[in-house]
């Protein structure tokens, strides 16, 4: 079968510990260690460090749009706006409120708060900046969670386990960046078409962005990276023949509120 005899001894021992404990043993591992062990592939893309760098100058609205729509539907985000039952549909009040997301456009100073300059440059205020969970390198969001629901994984992405997610949004206080969204009903009569490669989630959970963790693993890039027409470049930052570190070395970038000390890694060319 091809198996040698230190793969036979960690199989046979997550056998025990699964034969001895069920589910519940599940609880000694870190959590995604063993869904990362299951699931890894031989094509798989992989990296000491994941980032991504946005170029403003190739980003228009349609561009941006069409990113965020990729996303959403290759997870399963759900569109309170447009509810598959029209009894389902919210009230525009709460339809601000409730919006789940994982990438959308904003403004600049929505966007970069302290950046802003008096006499800047105009154009800034009319770019679509695509957010999205920054995957920090010190994320507060894994500090404060109580269960290790939120956690990172060795490549530097944030992960959500929404099996351990208990819905108190303390992730969501402890993110500056507004990345994470709550269900606060259930979200799958809000999905038009359902993606069958990925779970939905259940009421009273967290989401977010994953860097398209599940593409990664089959060796496809990120949904947005793939609609994006080259304005959004995605790749390892500890290499330096990486696209990533080729812009970065040629390219002036920003981030979002680095002077946290979060140290986000989705940098943005203006």
């Amino acid at each position: 079968m091809g198996i040698n005899r230190r793969e036979f001894l960690r199989l046979a021992g997550l056998s025990t510990i699964i034969g001895l404990g069920g589910k519940a043993a599940f609880d000694l591992l870190f959590p995604g260690e063993l869904e990362a062990q299951l699931l890894a592939a031989p094509g798989a893309l992989t990296a000491k460090r994941w980032a991504m760098v946005i170029d403003m100058r190739k980003l228009d609205e349609a561009t941006a749009r069409k990113c965020a729509e990729a996303c959403h539907r290759v997870h399963n985000v759900p569109n309170f706006a447009q509810p598959n039952n029209p009894q389902d549909a919210l009230s525009p009040e709460l339809l601000v409120r409730r919006e789940v997301k994982w990438i959308w456009a904003d403004h600049y100073h929505n966007a970069f708060p302290g950046l802003e300059q008096e006499h800047g440059q105009e154009r800034l205020e009319s770019l679509p900046f695509l957010v999205l969970c920054n995957h920090c390198d010190n994320p507060p969001c894994v500090r404060v969670c109580p269960t290790q629901a939120t956690f990172k994984r060795a490549d530097g992405i944030v992960m959500m386990d929404m099996h351990r997610c208990i819905g108190c949004r303390y992730c969501m206080a402890g993110c500056p960046f507004g990345a994470r969204s709550f269900n606060w009903r259930d979200p799958r009569p809000f999905i038009k078409e359902v993606n069958q490669n990925y779970p939905t989630r259940e009421i009273g959970v967290v989401e977010k962005c994953t860097f398209c963790t599940e593409r990664l693993a089959v060796g496809l890039m990120p949904a947005c990276v793939e609609a994006s027409k080259g304005a959004l470049v995605f790749g390892d930052l500890t290499n330096p023949q990486s696209k990533v570190r080729e812009q970065l070395r040629t390219q002036f970038t920003i981030r979002r509120k680095a002077y946290l000390g979060t140290n986000p890694q989705v940098y943005y060319i203006v």
